[in-house]
């Protein structure tokens, strides 16, 4: 004779449970989805413009012959891409040593901050386009002026969001630390820091791009060819023998790179603050 088991009650999901899991799952979903069907409509929408259009080649090339072309071009474009890869990197490096550096001093001496902040502003504010022939006439290196270009136009974005980072820490954590008689270096290293962080990797993702656009715009200025030359110049050669799917993929491969050292940098921020900062920690719907 054998036992029946015993009726085990079903277990019921809370339905505000279900809904957040629910809506979790879609945001997941929809994050990756999205983009991928408004890029496939941009490509569609595209080929169809040209083809309805009869628009030759050199003027609009298909998606078709663009994709021929950054295979065919490949070695060519991806050497070139290291090139201003280099640039690119080495210019918000020092973009960040330097703005990291001057934004301590702005921190500790509001009279350092009003003698040279101005100046930083200027620096900014004046088109790269303009200062980048001066660069290259006064500079006797081609990699020095292209390395100066970039880091002026990364640099600001760190000095500015690492500045305003280290005077948000709390006043009253700050008073604190002066009556149980921390220094100015202890308050800066425990406290102010710390608090600059989020400021200053918000900084970084906008550095990141700057510096590669910086980089493009020098190298259309210095616009010299031969070994070691960027992807500026292979859009420049491209368009001055009409080869427009070339352009194009260079053009594609900028913007691709754009996309994935703002993605490196994005998730370099939730790397240091999805634990402990309000920006990046996962709260409940």
């Amino acid at each position: 004779m054998t036992k029946s088991a015993p009726n085990t009650p079903e277990i019921q999901l809370d339905p505000v449970e279900l809904r957040k899991a629910r809506i979790a799952r879609n945001e997941r979903i929809g994050r990756w989805l999205l983009p991928i069907i408004v890029i496939v409509l941009t490509i569609v929408g595209w080929d169809l413009f040209c083809v309805i259009n009869e628009v030759p080649h050199y003027v609009i090339p298909r998606p078709g012959r663009v994709l021929e072309a950054l295979i065919e071009d490949w070695s060519l474009l991806i050497s070139s891409l290291g090139a201003t890869l280099v640039i690119t990197f080495s210019a918000l490096t020092l973009a960040i040593v330097g703005g990291v550096g001057l934004a301590i001093l702005f921190a500790q001496s509001k009279w350092v901050e009003m003698s040279f902040f101005p100046y930083a502003i200027m620096l900014q504010v004046t088109p790269i386009i303009v200062i980048a022939p001066l660069i290259f006439i006064y500079v006797d290196s081609k990699f020095a002026g292209l390395l100066i270009c970039a880091w002026i136009v990364a640099f600001f974005p760190i000095l500015s969001n690492t500045t305003l980072g280290l005077k948000s820490a709390d006043h009253n954590l700050v008073d604190m630390m002066k009556l149980y008689g921390a220094s100015r270096w202890q308050t800066l290293r425990f406290l102010r820091l710390p608090s600059a962080l989020p400021y200053f990797l918000g900084g970084l993702k906008i550095a990141g791009g700057l510096s590669l656009i910086g980089a493009i715009v020098a190298e259309f200025v210095a616009g010299s060819g031969g070994a070691g030359s960027g992807l500026a110049f292979r859009i420049l050669e491209a368009s001055y023998r009409l080869n427009i799917p070339r352009m194009f993929a260079a053009i594609l491969l900028i913007s691709f790179t754009g996309i994935l050292i703002f993605m490196a940098m994005s998730f370099l921020s939730w790397l240091f603050l999805h634990k402990w900062h309000e920006s990046a920690i996962k709260r409940e719907i």
